[in-house]
């Protein structure tokens, strides 16, 4: 999946069957509901998961919890929109960064 495809995917009723949860908690946060996205990547452990925790607590304005889980994914809170840091994830997670 290309970042094309993402967003053009996003015009669906549901996520894309086959996508790695990475791309459905971001999906599902793009098409507005924050809390399943939050509930598919709260209980992964990686380092990806947790920026894209960081990622909807960013979004959602607890900027200290953001910072922990940006902490845990090794990065530094963006100074990028929220939009742009979708973006990002979405490109590095379909090997487009």
């Amino acid at each position: 999946m290309t970042l094309k495809e993402f967003k053009e995917s996003l015009s669906q009723e549901t996520a894309p069957p086959g996508i790695p949860e990475y791309l459905k908690a971001l999906w599902y946060d793009t098409k507005g509901d924050w809390e399943n996205a939050h509930t598919i990547i709260q209980d992964i452990e990686d380092k990806t998961a947790a920026w894209i925790h960081a990622y909807l607590h960013r979004k959602e304005g607890d900027t200290s919890n953001a910072d922990y889980w940006y902490n845990r994914a090794g990065r530094k809170r963006p100074s990028l929109t929220l939009q742009e840091e979708c973006e990002s994830i979405v490109k590095e997670l379909t090997g487009e960064d």
